[in-house]
């Protein structure tokens, strides 16, 4: 296996760029091919067997591109797909829902820990599951917030719009007494700021896919296969099954690269 292949990422559509983001700057020798799917967004409210059927199309995909090693840089598929990827493929499969859990548990002082994600994680209850056998006297407040992501999908997450979602989705936390939330969805980093602003300044935001990549500079080093070489290989690809300019305009001023494109594929349909 040559170190100087790619990693591969995939999403639901654009969220999984605030993984990306944070691969950019720890990793930057490595070659990124990232896939948003956001012709079918969004998976949270999609059954779990859709969700996997999904996942294994944009993995084809990406095996295709001679990839070293797959991250799931959506909560959603993590819950739906993660044990049959890691099963079935030869590579290493990371996904974003044990490091974020980790993460959690390290920052909690008081062991009263919430969780935001889509519905379809919230029904997994894998957040919940992943806290409680890492510390069984945690108590988990799970709430799903599934207006969440179109607004970052539609480029609206600093409008007037946003603020008054994000502080409606929010309410259940009001007197809950968590110190720490858990961002259990890669687009949600993008509202930080609206989210930090609702829940005030005394409670930890934990960025779920920022801590994967902790997990992915690991294992890259574990397993030796990350790039020794001076540079990259190649350079970053970006696909998308939805609009090309739409994810590119985020794209751009999400990551700060001016020069950015994206390429439109077709998966299939549903």
């Amino acid at each position: 296996m040559s170190n100087e292949q790619p990693i591969g990422f995939m999403d639901s559509g654009v969220g999984g760029l605030t993984v990306v983001k944070q691969a950019l700057k720890q990793l930057p020798r490595e070659t990124v091919i990232f896939i948003g799917d956001q012709a079918r967004l969004p998976y949270g409210p999609r059954p779990s067997e859709q969700v996997r059927a999904f996942s294994w199309q944009m993995t084809h995909f990406l095996l295709k591109q001679n990839i070293k090693m797959l991250v799931i840089a959506c909560n959603t598929a993590t819950a739906a797909a993660l044990p049959d990827l890691r099963a079935k493929l030869d590579i290493p499969v990371i996904g974003v829902i044990s490091p974020g859990s980790r993460a959690a548990i390290k920052a909690s002082k008081n062991h009263r820990i919430g969780v935001i994600a889509t519905e379809g994680t919230i029904r997994s209850n894998a957040y919940r599951d992943a806290i409680l056998a890492k510390d069984p006297g945690a108590t988990v407040i799970s709430q799903a917030c599934p207006k969440f992501v179109p607004l970052v999908e539609s480029n609206e997450y600093q409008s007037p719009v946003a603020k008054r979602v994000v502080a409606e989705g929010l309410q259940s936390f009001k007197h809950s007494g968590i110190d720490t939330l858990v961002l259990g969805c890669t687009h949600y980093p993008l509202l930080r700021p609206l989210i930090q602003n609702v829940v005030g300044p005394d409670v930890t935001l934990i960025d779920s896919g920022a801590e994967t990549v902790n997990g992915v500079s690991f294992m890259l080093d574990y397993l030796d296969i990350a790039n020794t070489s001076a540079q990259q290989a190649q350079p970053d690809q970006y696909y998308t099954t939805g609009s090309a300019d739409q994810f590119a305009t985020i794209a751009k001023n999400w990551l700060r690269l001016p020069d950015f494109t994206a390429t439109h594929i077709d998966l299939g349909r549903n």
